[in-house]
């Protein structure tokens, strides 16, 4: 059935990132009939179908018009297979809800999304997430066994890994050394349809993975699982100045951390009591002795100690959760910001090569001074993966061109440096439009192929990595004058979801009126 109150319609126009569209419409299903039924009734009347689940994806390809479907209040079963080391969840259980399922026979889901309270399975697919783990273990990618989906003409059907071929599309010969030749060679990338895995593997596994919603809805998830490593040491280490911290990162990478984790001055000097230092790195090892992770850490520490200008270690796991303590308190310091200041995610997912990690980051400084927007920045510095948040004053006038213009060298940066402009979010609304800057007309028009093979009426997520004929990245946005009205109590609650982080929250809920005293 689908929702057409206005105020459950609100409900459903914002997600995580900048973005603020009204859908037509909301459906909520509860079981796979439900999603074949929903697919039936748009493949008929040409409904955009936009899969959802909490809704705490960044680049926009959780919002748009047509029809909102949320994938969070059903498919909810989770088991696991501790012999075969798999775990069978529903599109809707989160990562937190795998972990907790799986720590009781000693293994784990190792790709660790600082979202994982609330990130579902089929949200984690879609995007292909990572987080500070990815620098050992990889992205979600690896550790997907196979995937349920629901296909543009209702088939519902398992995809397995290992099968080795594609049921829908299968790459021409002559392309394939042009994917090989035009992607970026990063070690993070979830920036359009993942060619050169599919390539590697022959396995359709990898078109799905990654592919934002805009293939087949995704129900069911079969995850592989790891065991937990006995013990784990880290680090935090500060440097003085930025060239000093990057070249420690491929020696730090060299001792295999199971995280490498960077948090910049325009971050830190937001943090209560935080190190008054230009970066800090946050390094992790996980190793199968206690003693071994002591070592690897003192290694690590004599390794810089001429470029230190501050280290904090820790030998145990209760250690190791308080270094991490500086980077929990990053998400509450954005939210203090005053009211006339906004936290807007328009540049946050580029990823380059590590040896460029260095120039990214200064030229990130540099643009965001330029263009006179503040920023905070920090991320994955073992992959080359940075996060930034744009914090511009939205009472300044002409605030709107210049996050274009910061966008637009931002987008030039990373072109320049030989990276991708999405590492781990995906690319949705905001960054469908730059694919070609960084893959070329021909392997764009490759990414058109799958979509067509998988999806030939476009009900599927329209506008998300294929771009639309009007695309214009910053329109649409959540705040300022131009934003869609919705109702202000609404309007509060979606504010204050975002920041508290508080993404689980059933959207109904937002839409209940205060009763008349």
């Amino acid at each position: 059935m689908l929702l057409t109150d206005p105020r459950i319609r609100a409900a459903y126009a914002e997600g995580a990132g900048v973005y603020r569209i009204v859908p037509d419409a909301v459906a909520i299903p509860q079981t796979t009939a439900d999603v074949v039924a929903l697919v039936a009734q748009a493949a008929a009347s040409r409904l955009a179908l936009i899969p959802r689940g909490a809704g705490s994806g960044m680049p926009g390809g959780n919002v748009g018009p047509g029809v909102i479907v949320d994938m969070s209040a059903g498919f909810s079963d989770l088991s696991v297979d501790a012999h075969r080391r798999i775990a069978r969840a529903g599109a809707s259980v989160t990562w937190t809800q795998v972990n907790d399922a799986a720590r009781p026979y000693g293994l784990r889901l190792p790709p660790d999304p600082s979202s994982g309270l609330f990130a579902t399975s089929g949200g984690m697919v879609a995007t292909n997430a990572a987080g500070p783990r990815t620098v050992r273990y990889g992205s979600v990618r690896a550790w997907v066994d196979a995937v349920e989906i629901i296909e543009a003409d209702g088939t519902v059907r398992t995809v397995q890994r290992g099968e080795g071929r594609g049921e829908k599309y299968g790459l021409p010969a002559e392309a394939r050394q042009l994917v090989v030749e035009r992607f970026p060679r990063t070690s993070k990338n979830s920036s359009g349809y993942a060619l050169d895995r599919f390539i590697e593997s022959g396995d359709e596994v990898d078109l799905v993975v990654g592919s934002e919603g805009t293939l087949a809805i995704i129900t069911g998830v079969h995850w592989r699982l790891d065991a937990i490593p006995p013990d784990s040491a880290g680090a935090v280490l500060g440097f003085a100045d930025l060239g000093s911290m990057a070249e420690a990162v491929p020696y730090l990478v060299s001792l295999k951390p199971s995280a490498l984790e960077l948090l910049d001055d325009t971050l830190l000097r937001l943090i209560p009591d935080a190190p008054q230092v230009a970066c800090l790195l946050i390094v992790e090892f996980e190793r199968e002795t206690a003693a071994a992770a002591r070592g690897v850490v003192g290694d690590a520490v004599r390794g810089l100690k001429h470029t230190l200008a501050h280290v904090e270690t820790a030998i145990d796991r209760s250690g190791r959760d308080r270094l991490w303590e500086v980077r929990r308190l990053a998400s509450p310091a954005l939210a203090r910001l005053p009211l006339s200041q906004r936290s807007l995610q328009v540049i946050e997912d580029g990823c380059v090569p590590v040896d460029r990690l260095g120039d990214y980051v200064a030229g990130l400084r540099a643009a965001a001074t330029g263009h006179d927007i503040p920023v905070a920045i920090f991320g994955h510095a073992g992959n080359g993966h940075v996060h930034v948040n744009a914090l511009p004053d939205i009472t300044r006038a002409n605030w709107q061109d210049a996050l274009r213009r910061l966008f637009e060298s931002v987008i030039d940066l990373l072109v320049h440096l030989g990276g991708v402009p999405s590492g781990e979010h995906g690319v949705g609304r905001l960054r469908a439009g730059v694919l070609e800057r960084f893959y070329g007309a021909d392997v764009v028009q490759l990414f058109r192929d799958v979509k067509g093979a998988y999806d030939p009426l476009t009900i599927f997520n329209p506008g998300v990595i294929i771009p639309a004929t009007d695309w214009s990245p910053l329109d649409a946005l959540k705040v300022g004058d131009g934003a869609a009205a919705i109702p202000d109590d609404i309007a509060t609650r979606l504010r204050e979801v975002e920041r508290s982080a508080a993404w689980a929250t059933p959207k109904l809920e937002l839409t209940r009126q205060a009763p008349n005293l």
